[in-house]
């Protein structure tokens, strides 16, 4: 894709409200100028987008409007100023991982560098309202598991997510990966900047949206399920009953992804979410040891060579995935 269409590309996916089907619907036999052209109405829809418009109907108006004050060249300049790719699935740096995945993204904004995910993964997760308990088990898992050359990914957010980073960043070892829910330039929550900045010079943010991208509700949703496929396992630290953790954790089920969660107090509320994981089949994690075993790194001989078998892992029951 040349430089042209990977700028349309880009400013399709950020139009107001837009979303990986309906931008994989604009995309579907045309280039990106040509779809980016029917969704701002500079040309007319092609029968089959004309029928999608009627069913998106608010939609469209939010597009028109929008579309007027996109550029496509300074949303390219302005990735080009970030040291953003725009990477989609023709490229050799696009995700191993989201290849066959079946809700994969249609592009991917990518700032560091993506050898990053060439390591052992684990995805660690949890509540924006950590308790002191909660915080130290993610940031330890980070720095334990980033020292044994694997790569922490999580979703850049406050809480359980920052403190595993940071604790990656500790160790300084395995590049990091992070998947977030708004455009690369303004870091989201802003006090974060400092650990997205890390993040990307030591591995890289991954991101569905161009840059200037707003962290609306319903990007957090679409943001994990990447998190969820890129991750070998997901480990969800504390969460209450709802919460995005875990929306990741029915993610990686589905995708056959194994689940590991912190126990904690009956009676605290930032448990009640990863006790009842457990209680529908994940299992039990305490140290990070646990998680190498499950890996097949064998963290008790010289060099952390693999078993010759990996052990079973447990999966998610089936209710969980169905909730």
């Amino acid at each position: 894709m040349d430089a042209g269409e990977r700028a349309h590309l880009a400013a399709l996916a950020g139009l107001d409200h837009m979303t990986t089907p309906r931008l994989k619907a604009l995309l579907s036999g045309r280039s990106p100028s040509e779809a980016f052209a029917m969704a701002s109405g500079e040309a007319a829809p092609s029968v089959p987008i004309a029928a999608e418009f009627r069913r998106w109907s608010e939609l469209r108006g939010r597009w028109l409007a929008s579309a007027r004050t996109i550029d496509p060249a300074a949303v390219a300049g302005r990735c080009a100023e970030l040291g953003v790719r725009i990477l989609t699935e023709a490229d050799a740096a696009w995700p191993a991982q989201l290849r066959d995945d079946p809700r994969r993204p249609a592009v991917l904004f990518a700032q560091g560098d993506m050898a990053a995910l060439e390591a052992r993964r684990v995805g660690i997760v949890g509540t924006r309202n950590p308790t002191q308990r909660g915080a130290q088990t993610a940031a330890r898992f980070g720095r334990e598991l980033a020292a044994a050359d694997v790569c922490v990914v999580t979703g850049l957010a406050l809480g359980e997510d920052g403190a595993a980073h940071r604790g990656a960043l500790d160790a300084a070892a395995t590049a990091p990966v992070a998947v977030v829910a708004n455009g690369h330039g303004d870091p989201y929550p802003k006090r974060h900047r400092p650990l997205w900045d890390a993040v990307a010079e030591a591995g890289v943010v991954l991101s569905e949206w161009p840059p200037g991208t707003a962290p609306e509700p319903f990007r957090f949703p679409q943001r994990n399920r990447i998190l969820a496929a890129l991750s070998e396992i997901v480990v969800v630290v504390e969460s209450r009953r709802r919460g995005g953790s875990l929306i990741t954790a029915r993610e990686a089920a589905e995708r056959g992804i194994d689940v590991y969660a912190v126990p904690g107090p009956i009676d605290q509320r930032a448990s009640t979410g990863t006790n009842a994981l457990l209680a529908d089949g994940a299992a039990p994690v305490v140290d990070s040891t646990t998680l190498l075993v499950a890996l097949g790194l064998d963290t008790r001989r010289a060099g952390r060579r693999r078993f010759d078998s990996r052990p079973p892992l447990t999966g998610m029951a089936a209710r969980i995935v169905s909730r």
